[in-house]
């Protein structure tokens, strides 16, 4: 018993000692070279952490109707749906993979009649033909990870749980900017239909005018035709816009959830606030952007995985135990006569498989070496697309300043060589170069302003949406699995 005892506190001992090895490499993911400041910044200046809005970016626009849409979008959208049902999904895998951290348990029972063959071999003379047999008991098992398996598995499941997270965050980012890219492109319809309809009611009247000079003689039949064809042109654009509007207005039906046939956005021409975005440090773009975080939690699942695929060359040491009472009919079975038990541990070692483990480790080094080249093209794609959004808001910012100033002259333009029109003193191609110019500025700046608006919406999602300090995800507040090194 003393021996027995001594054997039972050696395993107890290794397993103990044993408990904190992992196969997996140390975790390095590569470094990122992140530039002291972005290129294009321009006047912007680097953002404190927590200033400034960062879930409700949008609200930074200033349109109730937006904050409106975004709140349905997150609730109705079947593509967030099911970007949801896919972090369920991991977390569901995680917590299969945390279930080998503990004993397996079962119990089980029997009730059975028997009857044995006549020519069974070395049959006995005591033994019966027909006989009951009852069992009632129970089992044990459990795995000593002494390689790191179980725990490097739940450490890839813990990390692909939080790739699904960031995977979630950065697909509701996507919808939000692209709702929210429609609606100002909607916005920016309504604002170029009512100048265009404004402009229809002055070409019409300026047509009809013209047709009386032409009938009292003073006009010229080129001068009417001038005015009719600008008046169709202008007709022809503000139907232009109509089915624009209509377009993108059956876009944001589908991204919060209805059906194009039953959802409306009457028009108005509000002007939406050009938000003030301050800049975030390039360093913290790697920690904000959900895409970079993903692809760097999917490098830290795959390096677990490597050491998963090494503990496969090691034994596999399993504690198990099984008892309870085992009779031939149930009256007394719960006796202690009637126990049995068997406790023990069990080890399996594979000496030959043809090369499969071999395999499955090359397998699990050739994702690694994918997912950091994910990472690293991640990374380049988030710097590009901050500094793209930054020079399109820059230089879309002299460019307005500018075609403000052009419509003014326009609009000078076009009243003086329309008075002038009026007292003989120019031709009325005169009065048609101006108005053509003046409409053409005037258009041309309120598409700017949209545009304007879109790289504010652009350059909010390439930095991660606004630009608070992101919140911590829960799975990540749990501790990750320390390793020893590679083959300790």
């Amino acid at each position: 018993m003393a021996d027995r005892r001594r054997t039972f506190g050696s395993l107890a001992a290794m397993a103990t000692a044993l408990a904190g090895c992992s196969m997996a490499p140390p975790y390095r993911p590569p470094v990122a070279a992140a530039p002291a400041a972005f290129k294009e910044a321009g006047p912007w200046q680097p953002a404190a952490p927590g200033t400034g809005p960062s879930v409700d970016w949008w609200n930074a626009f200033g349109d109730p109707t937006l904050a409106a849409l975004e709140e349905r979008l997150g609730k109705d959208n079947p593509t967030l749906a099911g970007a949801l049902g896919r972090y369920d999904e991991a977390r569901a895998y995680l917590a299969q993979a945390r279930s080998g951290l503990f004993p397996q348990i079962g119990v089980s029972g029997d009730v059975t009649r028997n009857r044995q063959s006549d020519n069974r071999p070395l049959r006995g003379a005591n033994q019966p033909d027909l006989y009951p047999a009852d069992t009632v008991g129970g089992m044990a098992s459990y795995e000593l990870d002494l390689w790191g398996r179980v725990r490097n598995s739940v450490a890839a499941g813990r990390a692909d749980a939080e790739a699904s997270a960031d995977d979630l965050a950065g697909v509701r980012l996507s919808l939000q900017a692209r709702l929210a890219d429609a609606y100002v492109a909607l916005r920016g319809y309504d604002l170029e239909a009512d100048m265009l309809a404004r402009t229809v009611a002055a070409y019409d009247q300026a047509d009809a005018m013209t047709e009386r000079r032409f009938r009292g003689g003073i006009a010229s039949e080129i001068d009417t035709g001038r005015a009719g064809a600008q008046l169709a042109e202008a007709q022809a654009q503000l139907a232009d816009v109509h089915a624009s509007r209509a377009l993108t207005e059956h876009a944001i039906a589908s991204l919060v959830g209805t059906p194009a046939s039953q959802f409306t956005l009457p028009p108005d021409s509000v002007q939406l606030t050009l938000p003030d975005v301050p800049m975030i440090l390039p360093s913290a773009l790697l920690q904000r952007r959900p895409d970079v975080a993903a692809a760097e939690r999917r490098m830290a699942a795959a390096n677990a995985r490597i050491g998963v695929a090494k503990a496969a060359f090691f034994p596999s040491i399993t504690l198990d135990g099984i008892g309870g009472f085992q009779n031939t009919g149930l009256p007394g079975l719960l006796s202690a006569p009637n126990a049995f038990w068997s406790i023990g541990p069990s080890a399996v070692l594979t000496l030959f498989d043809g090369g499969r483990r071999r395999a499955q480790l090359a397998a699990a080094r050739a994702r690694w070496d994918q997912a950091t080249a994910d990472y690293r093209s991640g990374v380049l794609q988030a710097f590009q697309e901050v500094e793209d959004n930054l020079a399109r808001l820059y230089h879309l910012g002299i460019e307005a300043e500018a075609e403000d100033r052009a419509v003014r002259q326009a609009g000078l333009a076009e009243a003086l060589s329309t008075n002038r029109y009026d007292k003989g003193a120019v031709s009325y191609l005169d009065v048609v170069t101006a108005q053509t110019t003046a409409l053409r500025t005037r258009r041309q700046a309120i598409q700017l302003r949209t545009q304007r608006l879109q790289a504010s919406i652009g350059l909010i999602r390439a930095i991660g949406g606004g630009w608070q300090a992101p919140a911590r995800s829960p799975l990540r507040e749990t501790a990750t699995i320390p390793t020893k090194g590679q083959g300790s």
